[in-house]
């Protein structure tokens, strides 16, 4: 049986899909009654005493409890390569489970994989500038190139921008849509999203022909601040979207950064806000990753080896070799030399740079300790 046919998803998809119903109600609803199944088996009486639940809503559920939509509706994924995955996959973003509101499902086209969690997000405003969409692009090939995964918006400007920088750097980059997947928006982004199908994924909460609403797009950032570990603002005036996507990331938990712009044009003055209330201000690629939060648990890379905080991304070959000769336990740098295979001068060096670079610490008696914070 595919994870899709079992009742539980089929009860989820079948939620998203009625009327009226949007993330925060469908979390009200879990909570009340611990699974989708349960809310289609409870009787009317108990779904209007749920918050925010009025006798129309209620009605929707009880008619719909057969759930011959959802399975219509996974049918039509089915045709169009895409997977409809439940919260209790284990494809679901970890990351995005924790958040308050996560979607009970998600519509993937492609894959996401386990170095998504390694993942920063970039918005910014849609009638950006040249300088906008420049360090959009800029800090997306950054980011790609050292391995961490690009998320945006498949919005205009800033995001098109970014989705752009992470493909030409060759990266991977995965773009959480507000439509349902088979309602591309912006219409003239159909390549563009083709391209980030090749080397990402599409994803979406929204059911799979579900067009363009007005709401869609500020509950939808919610999910690109939860599928990353920061996010960084470029060109946001003082009411884009985009700070919505700060707000979440904030209550999330997740580092904030801005880039600032002119300090004399309306289209930055978001960006400045936030830099004056705390956000993180950078101005390239090292100052994200130096200020990026440690991983919840080591991230093994295609080449068979830990990542344990983004900023050993930085290190270079020699750098890193020798990072991966010590434990996160005291290890004897006898040890680290006899397993180096490097002149002793050579990887002394390199252990003070790590030191320097907080990725080590000496311990008394001739030991050393990857760090992870």
């Amino acid at each position: 049986m595919q994870p899709e046919d079992d009742r539980e998803t089929l009860a989820a998809v079948q939620l998203n899909l009625i009327s009226g119903l949007g993330p925060r109600l469908q979390s009200l609803l879990f909570q009340r009654f611990g699974s989708a199944e349960a809310i289609f088996n409870a009787p009317g009486s108990e779904l209007l005493n749920v918050a925010g639940i009025g006798p129309k809503v209620s009605a929707e559920i009880t008619k719909h409890s057969g759930l011959e939509q959802a399975r219509k509706e996974i049918e039509k994924a089915h045709q169009h390569g895409i997977r409809i995955v439940p919260r209790s996959s284990s494809e679901y973003p970890a990351s995005l489970k924790e958040t308050s509101d996560p979607p009970p499902v998600l519509s993937i086209r492609r894959n996401l994989l386990p170095e998504d969690r390694l993942a920063v997000a970039i918005v910014g405003s849609r009638s950006c500038s040249h300088y906008g969409r420049t360090q959009a692009h800029r800090f997306a090939g950054a980011l790609a190139r050292a391995g961490i995964v690009v998320v945006s918006g498949l919005a205009r400007g800033i995001d098109a921008a970014a989705h752009t920088g992470a493909l030409e750097a060759g990266g991977r980059t995965i773009a959480v849509c507000a439509t349902g997947l088979l309602k591309t928006y912006p219409p003239e982004h159909v390549d563009l999203a083709s391209r980030i199908v090749d080397q990402g994924a599409l994803v979406s909460e929204s059911p799979l022909d579900r067009g363009p609403q007005r709401g869609l797009f500020p509950q939808r950032n919610r999910i690109i601040a939860g599928m990353s570990l920061g996010v960084i603002i470029i060109e946001a005036s003082e009411k884009s979207g985009s700070l919505h996507t700060a707000r979440h990331a904030m209550e999330q938990n997740r580092e904030v950064f801005a880039v600032p712009g002119r300090i004399d044009t309306p289209a930055s003055l978001g960006c400045h806000n936030l830099i004056r209330d705390g956000a993180t201000l950078v101005r390239n690629f090292d100052d994200v990753l130096e200020s990026l939060a440690p991983l919840s648990s080591p991230l093994k890379t295609d080449h068979d080896q830990e990542i344990h905080t983004p900023r050993e991304l930085n290190l270079n070959e020699q750098e890193r070799a020798i990072l991966n000769l010590v434990d996160t336990v005291a290890t004897p740098i006898d040890q680290v030399l006899a397993q180096s295979q490097m002149p002793t001068a050579r990887v002394l060096s390199t252990i003070t740079v790590l030191e320097m670079k907080r990725l080590v610490r000496r311990l008394p008696g001739s030991f050393l300790e990857r760090t992870t914070g």
